[in-house]
């Protein structure tokens, strides 16, 4: 993609959150914008996902909480019960208004359609099945040779192409991928009359816990601690994930048979990546799970993509050289995204040491701290 004109030119790789996030902040602000994405045109990995306040704020700067809000399911609490049966509220930030849920659970493949959707109104190029295999920087831009063997110039490169980043590679990024010992379940569900926001329920040995997404459905997650990062058959995850339900009682005890019915079920192990050094090389950036992976403990991974775009965008509006740019993007998101992932890794910990209440207050600690602006 050449730009004879003035137009600013970006391609951006991975068409997940972070990156149609980006095409669509970087297309309202005039830049020319083509993503590449390797997985196939509406592929999605996961059920459904929370969208936090931060989530929200951002995604209602680009006009689109609302559809997001008609699409999932909007909420003002978790409710959390632990082992001996005791119950603990966190009350969640109303960031877009006392008369706007403050986080919203949704299906991954609405959030996706509706990012999708804006993006290309606003002029963005979308291809599927194709990826970058090398970059180099080339008079203060970046080339990329793509995998069908053509190339392109652009005056910008992001890479969003999630925690096994390719992009993140090229430029010599470190970001060593760690497993913390869990694997995380989640089913598609009916939703339960009482599931009108998200509760958790610890166990004696695992945690799992209801998260609504629409009207209609929503997500059962169990989290297996103590286990290795192994796959499992596809055929029999319902029936295994429903053995691991047994222990527990009450309304967990409910759902139990909509799981083991569920042709819907995922099983996923809990990782981390984080960039320490600079995010960017040249002209080429990294965002998203690319540079910041959290663990799903926060449910703040959306919400730190989202941010990433804007805040992209903010500081390519500031200022005229990309790469001072970048660099200022770096030092603004590195802190916050960072402590979200250490937060992230400690709740896990937690989680496996079975000290559920001592997790809680760090949860709600890390939601207040990320309600404030990024």
């Amino acid at each position: 993609m050449h730009s004879s004109d003035s137009t600013r030119s970006a391609l951006i790789v991975g068409a997940g959150i972070a990156g149609l996030t980006t095409a669509t902040a970087l297309a309202r602000r005039g830049w020319r914008v083509e993503v590449v994405e390797a997985g196939a045109s509406g592929a999605t990995a996961g059920w459904g996902l929370s969208l936090t306040g931060p989530s929200l704020r951002a995604l209602d700067g680009l006009g689109l909480a609302g559809q997001c809000l008609a699409a999932g399911h909007g909420m003002s609490v978790i409710t959390n019960v632990d082992v001996n049966g005791d119950t603990n509220l966190i009350e969640l930030p109303r960031l877009i208004g006392d008369d706007r849920p403050a986080m919203a659970g949704i299906a991954r493949p609405e959030l996706h359609r509706i990012l999708r959707t804006e993006a290309l109104r606003l002029g963005t190029r979308i291809h599927y099945g194709l990826s970058v295999s090398a970059l180099r920087q080339d008079g203060g831009r970046t080339r990329a040779e793509l995998t069908d063997g053509t190339a392109r110039a652009v005056d910008l490169l992001v890479g969003a192409d999630g925690i096994r980043s390719g992009v993140r590679d090229l430029i010599g990024c470190v970001a060593p991928i760690r497993y913390h010992g869990q694997m995380v379940w989640r089913a598609r569900v009916p939703r339960p009359g009482w599931a009108d926001s998200i509760h958790t329920f610890a166990g004696e040995s695992h945690q799992t816990g209801v998260v609504p997404i629409s009207r209609s459905h929503a997500y059962v997650f169990l989290t297996e601690n103590g286990v290795p990062s192994d796959v499992l058959p596809d055929a029999g995850l319902a029936a295994r994930m429903a053995d691991l339900l047994a222990p527990f009682t009450g309304r967990v005890a409910e759902v139990r048979p909509e799981v083991a019915r569920s042709g819907s079920v995922i099983r996923r192990p809990v990782r981390t990546a984080l960039v320490d050094a600079s995010w960017s090389d040249g002209t080429t950036v990294v965002i998203g799970d690319a540079a910041h992976a959290p663990s799903p403990q926060m449910a703040s991974g959306a919400a730190l993509a989202i941010e990433d775009g804007l805040v992209l965008t903010q500081e390519l509006d500031r200022y005229a050289d990309i790469r001072a740019a970048l660099g200022a993007f770096t030092d603004r998101r590195r802190e916050r995204c960072s402590a979200v992932v250490r937060t992230s890794v400690a709740i896990a910990r937690l989680e496996q040491e079975r000290r559920h209440r001592d997790a809680y207050p760090l949860i709600d600690a890390c939601h207040q701290r990320m309600a404030q602006p990024a």
